[in-house]
């Protein structure tokens, strides 16, 4: 198979196939939204269900035959060696990976079930790693190169209290990671992690980790839900409400191969010194 050349616009993914895991997400669903609109065929992956049926609709209204959806549990060996597989055979190649997947708890500590952290630690952790080694097999047999972009957390460079499970098992994943950026770069296949803070909720659809874990974190900081937004935002430098657009812009970035970047880290946050990579 030809190598494809390095794009000429930092837009143009043109001929090139994208798997995005998580993509029923709010965060997902952007990222999906922008790699389309960046003229790259997308094959989207989640469990199934209605959220992963209905954002194959509404992305096939605008952008036809260059979406797929594909059922795909992160945390079973043989559903992601046959997504992967799926979307070679539905494309006829794969080229970008993002793996986006993932699940959060709020819990101290000592009130932590192991129960509980084991199912962190099976999708984020276990779900990165078998994703990142069916890829790597993948790539090798394409033998065209090709990009991973690991979707980190600030959590990963500054952990919060009563949220242990996602801290830890999300910088158990982003370490894989940056092991597979080593070891791919034979490949010229680059791996990179965005580390994004307190998404929200996209232009469609709002984020099922907040859903999840915004009760907590309301009554842990005496907050309704406008209040909570309120306190993430005037905490970064920029005093911004971070998107799940600005989240896909990042990832892009990456996916573009603006420059020649492997193994890094891009923080999505407004400016969180705590958080900086070092």
């Amino acid at each position: 198979m030809e190598k494809l050349p390095e794009p000429s616009c930092f837009y143009d993914l043109k001929n090139r196939v994208s798997l995005v895991t998580g993509a029923a997400g709010a965060i997902g669903g952007a990222i999906c939204r922008k790699l389309l609109q960046s003229n790259s065929r997308v094959f989207l992956t989640d469990l199934p269900g209605a959220a992963l049926e209905e954002l194959t609709r509404q992305l096939r209204e605008n952008f036809g035959e260059r979406i797929m959806g594909w059922p795909l549990d992160v945390t079973s060996e043989q559903s992601v060696a046959g997504g992967v597989a799926a979307a070679r055979k539905h494309f006829g190649r794969l080229d970008i990976a993002v793996i986006n997947a993932g699940i959060a708890h709020v819990a101290s500590l000592k009130e932590m079930t192991l129960t509980d952290f084991q199912r962190l630690e099976k999708v984020n952790v276990e779900g990165t790693l078998l994703l990142l080694k069916e890829l790597a097999k993948h790539f090798e047999e394409q033998a065209t190169g090709g990009d991973i972009v690991f979707i980190s957390t600030k959590n990963v460079f500054a952990p919060g209290a009563s949220f242990g499970a996602y801290s830890a098992t999300k910088a158990a994943g982003h370490q894989l990671a940056r092991i597979a950026s080593l070891e791919l770069a034979r490949l010229d296949v680059r791996v990179n992690m965005v580390s994004p803070d307190a998404v929200f909720s996209d232009r469609t659809r709002p984020s099922g980790l907040w859903q999840q874990i915004g009760p907590e974190r309301m009554k842990a900081r005496g907050l309704d839900e406008a209040g909570l937004r309120e306190y993430y935002r005037q905490r970064n430098l920029l005093k911004i409400s971070v998107t799940a657009e600005e989240v896909a812009n990042a990832v892009l970035f990456f996916a573009s191969r603006q420059t020649p970047t492997t193994g890094a880290t891009l923080p999505v946050d407004g400016g969180l010194p705590e958080a900086t990579p070092r």
